[in-house]
């Protein structure tokens, strides 16, 4: 049936809605990072206090995506998402008034907790509001806020600072917040559900939050506590305890948190590898770049943020096109092809010396950009086509879920790469080149691998949109789960 334009208007404004909310998430973040040596003199706190800032935020949200996408499924996403961004907005007031560094740790990881509700939630939504003719278009608008935060925050963060204070950075979220909130209100619907039978599994749940964390946990203080050590160890071996316990138990339950059943699908399951691939590369860089240009060039903070500027910027004008072309020729082509540019933008920043002049980091950085732009939004599209409708929640926190272990992967490799050759070479400024060359190399060979990955994919270009009925569980004998019958993607 052809879509009213009342159809067509409120899918607009639906993207507005949730692209408000994506750009608020993202300048939250990009500005909290780099404010945080001027929260720590504040609050006379010490680094290692105060990086609990950014770690609290994202091990929360890490470890509740899951849950939060199955609950989206169940109950729906707008209840979800509208949920979400209540705790974001009432959080950000609390951080902003927060009396101690402990206080704003604790408001932060409140902070994640609204902010998991709504990133397992938007891509459902959009991929809900719009047809699956135009879901790249759409996805590819989004990422586009996303990138657009991230490059503005410091910018505005710094200016806030200046002018009001650090605080500022935090109740600028609750105006912007409850205007995006009311509007979100007004315009997002929940599609039709079908999950009303299943019930939630508490224990797979908690199993898999608490799985991850550790991981995530182990993987972002690797590199300080070192490698090898028995902290390091321990934190790895329960990840592995807990995460083989989360899928035993995803096998048997009857009403499974991660339906595994989607991995099945080699779409699903090429999308999500080649995205914790793309973003060890993306973190690699946010990780090295600025040691060698503050440390190694010499740079001011201000400088160095402004060239970092060029991935993103290329970045947000390429996402969107990128995703309106994948709606035209499949995800297959532009993800391969994002994934080799991003492996050619990081060999070009492994030839970076100590005369290397600042336009060739630029171009670098835009190489990067470029694949980061051509791969993110087909692909992200590519994972949530690729899920039945009663299962795009999970989707779309299996994709947000990549993206946070892809983070702390990409810093986790970068530190250990980075640590090791300069240690090896004498801890000196001369070392410094030599361990910024071999992390990039090393991110290289990761982006290689993201390449063969992304190639597997099908070729398939949207699917024609069709009923999609609810999961079928039959049973052995012996009471366990047997099969189900697959519904197929949207």
């Amino acid at each position: 049936m052809t879509p009213t334009r009342q159809h067509i208007d409120r899918k607009w404004w639906v993207l507005i809605a949730v692209g408000v909310g994506t750009f608020m998430s993202a300048l939250d973040a990009s500005v909290v990072n780099a404010m945080l040596p001027i929260i720590e003199r504040s609050m006379g706190a010490s680094v290692a206090a105060i990086e609990w800032v950014v770690t609290a935020y994202l091990l929360v949200v890490s470890a509740l995506l899951l849950g939060m996408g199955r609950l989206g499924d169940m109950r729906g996403h707008r209840k979800i998402y509208l949920t979400g961004f209540a705790i974001f907005v009432a959080s950000s007031a609390l951080c902003g008034a927060a009396p101690s560094a402990h206080a704003l740790i604790a408001f932060r990881a409140l902070q994640g907790v609204g902010a998991a509700m709504l990133f397992a939630s938007s891509p459902a939504i959009l991929t809900a509001s719009f047809p699956a003719s135009e879901r790249g278009r759409a996805l590819g608008l989004q990422a586009m806020m996303t990138y657009i935060g991230l490059t503005t925050g410091p910018a505005l963060g710094g200016w806030l600072t200046h002018v009001l204070g650090w605080r500022s950075i935090f109740y600028i979220n609750v105006p912007v917040g409850l205007a995006a909130m009311w509007l979100s209100a007004r315009v997002v619907r929940d599609a039709p559900r079908r999950v009303h039978e299943e019930r939630f599994d508490f224990i797979g749940g908690a199993l898999f939050a608490l799985g991850l964390t550790a991981l995530l946990h182990a993987l972002n203080q690797g590199h300080v506590w070192g490698w090898g050590s028995r902290s390091t160890i321990s934190l790895l071996a329960l990840s592995v305890l807990l995460l083989a316990a989360f899928i035993r138990v995803e096998l048997r339950v009857q009403s499974p948190m991660l339906d595994l059943r989607l991995f099945g699908s080699r779409a699903f399951s090429a999308a999500t590898a080649s995205a914790v691939l793309n973003y060890i590369c993306a973190y690699s860089i946010v990780f090295v770049l600025p040691f060698y240009l503050i440390r190694g060039r010499g740079l001011g903070p201000a400088s160095a943020g402004l060239i970092l500027t060029a991935q993103t910027v290329v970045m947000a004008v390429v996402s969107p096109l990128s995703g309106a072309l994948s709606d035209r020729i499949g995800s297959r082509l532009l993800s391969t092809s994002g994934m080799a540019l991003i492996g050619g933008g990081l060999l070009l920043l492994a030839r970076l010396g100590p005369t290397s002049p600042m336009h060739s980091v630029i171009i670098a950085l835009a190489v990067v950009g470029l694949g980061a732009g051509l791969f993110g939004s087909p692909n992200n599209s590519a994972l949530m086509g690729a899920a039945p409708r009663e299962r795009k929640g999970i989707a779309a926190a299996m994709m947000a879920t990549a993206r946070n272990v892809g983070m702390v992967l990409g810093v986790g490799l970068a530190g250990a790469v980075f640590t090791s050759v300069l240690a090896r070479h004498g801890n000196d400024a001369a070392s410094l080149y030599p361990a910024a060359r071999a992390s990039f190399l090393a991110a290289a060979i990761v982006a290689g691998a993201g390449v063969v990955v992304s190639m597997v994919r099908s070729a398939q270009r949207h699917p024609t949109p069709g009923p999609c009925p609810g999961p079928q569980w039959s049973r052995s004998p012996s009471g366990s789960r047997a099969s189900r019958a697959w519904p197929g993607p949207e």
